[in-house]
């Protein structure tokens, strides 16, 4: 993608010459630039400083309130996949630079223009990048999660706590500044860890008790013999910070 003070560049040499006879030209020419122009829908940027080790996944549609359509499900997807190449990142915080506004969704207006096949494909891409809603019923229960689902109704903050949904509600505005603190708080911890007790969680839950306790012995094992280990140890002893790498 062009700067846009390539951009610029562009536009005023064309200008300087004699202006194209055909109307439909300075329409293209005008669309050409709007899209060179347009940011991408998804932006990330490393924190530094003592925060080096969080990654910042921004959502900017603007236009359309974060509405999650193609080029919106392209950029997270390319973005996730960035993040699990970036062996340097720790926790991802999700986050929009639209004022007043997370996200509104699926692009309603787009999907209207889909055929059923690129209907599928596009809820198929939706499903394999957030999960399908049958992971609602392992939050809230099954019967509220079938109210939720049938009646289709919003709930705020407040009851989304309530139901586990999300585990914080704050003040409007603070939003950004309580995930921030959380995911500093994670950064502290040891990276490999961390990662392990994620994995543990999320294939535990989906099998029996004994299944998962296996799981968790699978984790602690490629725990056990890291050198983070030992330095979460050493810094216990030595009543220090530790000082985790990640090996």
């Amino acid at each position: 993608m062009r700067s846009l003070r390539g951009i610029l560049a562009v536009s005023g040499h064309l200008a300087g010459r004699r202006a194209p006879a055909n109307n439909a030209h300075l329409a293209l020419f005008s669309r050409a630039l709007q899209i060179l122009a347009q940011q991408e829908p998804v932006r990330l940027q490393k924190l530094s400083a003592a925060d080096s080790g969080i990654v910042e996944m921004r959502l900017e549609r603007p236009e359309a309130r974060n509405a999650i359509g193609r080029e919106m499900l392209q950029g997270l997807r390319s973005a996730i996949e960035k993040v699990k190449a970036d062996a340097t990142a720790n926790v991802v915080l999700l986050a929009s630079s639209v004022p007043k506004v997370f996200c509104a969704g699926a692009d309603l207006k787009e999907r209207r223009l889909m055929s059923p096949c690129e209907v599928r494909e596009f809820v198929n891409s939706l499903r394999s990048t957030f999960l399908s809603f049958e992971r609602l019923p392992r939050i809230v229960g099954k019967s509220r999660a079938k109210e939720l689902i049938f009646t289709g109704r919003r709930f705020d903050a407040v009851e989304a706590v309530t139901m586990g949904v999300v585990n914080y509600c704050v003040p409007a505005g603070e939003a950004y500044k309580r995930a921030l603190e959380l995911a500093q708080e994670i950064n502290q911890k040891g990276p490999l860890a961390i990662r392990m007790a994620k994995k543990a969680i999320n294939q535990g839950m989906e099998v029996d008790l004994s299944a998962g306790l296996a799981v968790e012995e699978e984790c602690y094992e490629q725990v056990l013999h890291t050198q983070d280990r030992l330095e979460g140890l050493a810094a216990f002893a030595e009543k220090r910070k530790p000082v985790y790498t990640g090996k």
